[in-house]
C-alpha cells in the first residue's frame, strides 16, 4: 500500500514538474506501481492475504461474543 501511494506522490510531482522528479524518467516515477502488483501477487500467492481476511473475522468475532456477555450481564471468564 505504501509503495502505490509513493507512486501517486511520484506522478503528481512528475506531470506538475515539481522539485527533482520533473527531471527523472518515467520509469523510475512508475517503478513503484510494479513494486506494488509483486508485492499483491507475492501475498495472495503466499496465503498471506487469506490468513490475514481470516485473523480479522477471528477478531471481529471474538469482540462480537464479548459485546453480547456485557450485555447479558455475564462477566468473562478470567485466562490464566
Amino acid at each position: 500500500m505504501y509503495a502505490l501511494g509513493l507512486g501517486l506522490l511520484l506522478v503528481v510531482l512528475k506531470w506538475l514538474e515539481i522539485g527533482p522528479v520533473a527531471a527523472w524518467s518515467w520509469w523510475w516515477v512508475l517503478a513503484p506501481f510494479g513494486v506494488a502488483v509483486v508485492w499483491w501477487t507475492w501475498s495472495d500467492a503466499s496465503g498471506r492475504s487469506a490468513r490475514k481476511a481470516m485473523e480479522k473475522m477471528e477478531d471481529r468475532k471474538r469482540e462480537r461474543l464479548e459485546r453480547q456477555k456485557e450485555a447479558l450481564g455475564v462477566r468473562p471468564r478470567n485466562r490464566r
